[in-house]
C-alpha cells in the first residue's frame, strides 16, 4: 500500500511537466565527433569512436586550463550567505554560444561553531551539482547548509541548463536526448566544467574538496572523482551504475526512450554509453569516500538499478557509506524528505572532508 501510494505521488509530480517533454527524432550525432574517423555514418562510426574513447578517457575529460572571472554579490545577496558569481569558459565548446560559459554561485563558509583559539580548520569546499532540468536556485539551500557546517560551495550550472540553455529549448534536453554522440559529448562537457571548478577551488586554498551531486548530477559527480585526484570525498544522490539503464527504464526519461525505437536496443545503447556509466571506472575509487544515497520507491531511478551498484561498491570492498530515503525520486524534494536527505549529504561531507 505504501509502495503504491508513493508510485501514484511520483507519477503525479513527473506529469506536472509532461507537456514540455518533447520526443525527439533519433540521430547518431556523427557531427560531434571530434577528430572523425574514416568510418560511413552510423552505429560502425559511433562504437569506432567509443573504443577510441575508452582507451584514454583521462584524455577525454581533461580540458585546458582557462581564465575566470569573480563577481562579487551586491550586499543584501550577500547578507543571505551568497558571495558571488564565478564565470569561465568552458572546457568544451559546443555549436551554442550561450552554453560555452559556466555560471557558479560561491557560497563561502560560515560555520555556526567558530574553530577553537589556535586550532586551524581545514579549508573545506565542494562543488554542488543539481538534477537534471532543475531551477537556478535548485540547491542553494543545500548550499546554505554546508556553509553553517563550514564547507563552502561552488553551485554549478550544468550544460543547457540556467543562463547557459539557447533560446529554442524549454528544457535541458540535449544533455540527455536520443542524440548518441551529443549526450556523450555533453556530458564530457559537463565533467571537464566540474574540473575546472574544482581547480578555481585548488588556486583559493581549499586544500579538501568534494563534489555533492544529484540524479544526472550524481553520475556527472562520479564521472568527475575517477578523473580528478583532487576530490577526496562525494555525496551522491540517486544512483546507477549505467547511464543508459535510467534513460531506457526511468519514468523521468520515458519520451528520450521513445526516441531510440527502432533504432537502437537496449545493450547496444549501454555500450554506446560506456564512457559516461560510472560503471566503467569503479576501479578508480579505491581511495575515495562515497555516499550512496537511493529511494526506496524511486521509479526514475530504478531500486534494482541502485542496488546494483551498492553490490558493486561491497565486492570492490570500495569505501563508501549507504542511506535510503523512505519516499521516491520526486518527493525527496518535498518536506520531510529534502531535510532528511540533506541531512544524510551534510553529515557524510561534513566527517569526510
Amino acid at each position: 500500500m505504501i509502495q503504491r501510494y508513493f508510485h501514484n505521488w511520483e507519477q503525479q509530480l513527473a506529469n506536472v511537466s509532461k507537456h514540455e517533454r518533447l520526443v525527439r527524432p533519433f540521430e547518431w550525432g556523427d557531427d560531434w565527433i571530434d577528430d572523425p574517423l574514416d568510418k560511413p555514418s552510423g552505429l560502425s562510426n559511433v562504437s569506432a569512436w567509443v573504443e577510441r574513447v575508452m582507451q584514454d578517457t583521462d584524455a577525454f575529460y581533461t580540458p585546458e586550463p582557462t581564465r575566470y572571472t569573480f563577481t562579487a554579490a551586491l550586499p543584501s545577496v550577500r547578507a543571505g550567505g551568497e558571495e558571488g558569481l564565478l564565470t569561465y569558459a568552458s572546457g568544451f565548446t559546443t555549436p551554442h554560444e550561450d552554453n560555452n560559459t559556466v555560471h557558479a554561485r560561491y557560497f563561502p563558509a560560515n560555520p555556526i561553531r567558530k574553530p577553537k583559539r589556535g586550532s586551524v580548520a581545514p579549508r573545506r569546499a565542494v562543488v554542488v551539482l543539481a538534477q537534471w532540468n532543475s531551477d537556478p536556485d535548485g540547491h542553494v539551500g543545500l548550499c546554505k547548509i554546508l556553509a553553517k557546517l563550514g564547507i563552502a560551495s561552488l553551485r554549478i550550472s550544468l550544460p543547457y541548463h540556467d543562463q547557459r540553455r539557447p533560446p529554442e529549448l524549454k528544457r535541458a534536453d540535449y544533455i540527455v536526448s536520443s542524440n548518441v554522440v551529443r549526450t556523450l559529448q555533453v556530458c564530457r562537457q559537463a565533467v571537464r566544467d566540474v574540473r575546472l571548478a574544482l581547480w578555481w577551488l585548488r588556486d583559493q586554498g581549499y586544500d579538501q574538496l568534494g563534489l555533492l551531486g544529484t540524479s544526472l548530477g550524481s553520475c556527472l559527480s562520479l564521472l568527475t572523482t575517477c578523473h580528478e585526484p583532487l576530490v577526496k570525498a562525494q555525496a551522491l544522490n540517486h544512483v546507477s551504475p549505467y547511464f543508459s539503464d535510467v534513460v531506457w527504464r526511468g519514468l523521468s526519461t520515458e519520451h528520450v526512450r521513445e526516441g531510440f525505437d527502432g533504432h537502437l536496443d537496449a545493450d547496444q545503447l549501454r555500450d554506446l554509453w560506456r564512457p559516461i556509466s560510472p560503471w566503467s571506472f569503479l576501479d578508480r575509487l579505491q581511495d575515495r569516500q562515497t555516499l550512496l544515497v537511493y529511494a526506496k520507491y524511486d521509479l526514475t531511478f530504478p531500486v534494482d538499478l541502485s542496488l546494483k551498484l551498492i553490490d558493486e561498491f561491497r565486492r570492490r570492498q570500495l569505501p563508501m557509506q549507504v542511506s535510503v530515503l523512505p519516499c521516491g525520486h520526486y518527493s525527496t524534494g518535498a518536506a520531510p524528505f529534502k531535510f532528511l536527505d540533506a541531512w544524510y549529504l551534510g553529515r557524510f561531507l561534513a566527517t569526510k572532508l
